[in-house]
Order: structure tokens, then sequence, then C-alpha cells
């Protein structure tokens, strides 16, 4: 393996998904591309009864820092890492920059959304998995433990 695509949305599966994949390049002696995408408009109020328009989406620090982080990681562990903001529907760009960037494996993480959500809002990772023709890793987020009520 030479090169793994992991795609990162700051959610805690994102994360996690950024640890293995991370955690996977340095045992393969794998290049991690670590990318982020973001929505080319954004849907906005234009004025206080319903009418929506869209605006140009401006790329934020968060943005920037879900990759620095990334990219700190991988440079913790000794793994050489590129970062790429893409802009576009999420399912497409991670899929078409993996097959640009010839990447041996996409990790990416998964929401975790129920049956009815994933079906109303559509998943990225079941997106991923239908339209890639690259082996594809998805990561659950860990469950989190909510302390008992007493």
């Amino acid at each position: 393996m030479k090169r793994i695509l992991i795609a990162t949305d700051g959610s805690a599966a994102g994360r996690e998904a950024v640890e293995h994949g991370v955690e996977l390049a340095a045992h393969e002696g794998a290049e991690a591309l670590l990318v982020h995408v973001v929505p080319v408009t954004e849907m906005v109020s234009m004025n206080g009864f319903g009418l929506m328009g869209h605006v140009p989406h401006e790329p934020t620090t968060l943005d920037e820092k879900l990759l620095e982080d990334a990219k700190t990681l991988a440079d913790t562990q000794g793994v050489r890492a590129t970062t790429a903001l893409l802009r576009g529907e999420p399912v497409g760009e991670i899929v078409g920059y993996a097959d640009a960037m010839e990447a041996d494996l996409i990790v990416v993480g998964s929401r975790g959304h129920g049956a009815l959500t994933s079906a109303l809002l559509g998943s990225v990772s079941r997106g991923i998995l239908a339209r890639s023709k690259r082996p594809v890793l998805i990561v659950r987020a860990s469950p989190t433990r909510q302390p008992a009520l007493v």
C-alpha cells in the first residue's frame, strides 16, 4: 500500500477514522492523503418569510483546523502526509480525489445514524462505498458512556 486517503468531517467518527487511517499508514509505510470537503454554496434565509438563497461558502478556520490537526497526528507518528481542502459534494469529491491520487484505500468515518435518518439524509460513507472502485474502510465511532443516574 502506497497511499491511503483519509477523509474527516470533524465528527467523532471522523476523528477516529483519522486515528485508524494514520495508524494503518504508519504500519504500511504509506503516505496519508488527508481530505476535508466543504460545500460550494450554503443555503441562507434571505428574509424573515422563508425565502432561501444560495451564497458561496467560504472555508472557515475550523475547516482548516481539521486538516491541521490530522496532519499533526500524522507527523507525530512519522507518517508522510498531505492535506487537501476539497469543495463540492462529499461523495463525488472524495471518490474523485482518491482516483486522481491513485489511493490504495479510502478511510472514512460512519456517523452511525439510524436507518430512517440514513434513508432520508443519505450517508457519505455509504455513498463512497457504492461509488468507489477502491477498497473502503468505514470506521464507526466508539460509543460514549453516559453516567448512570442515581
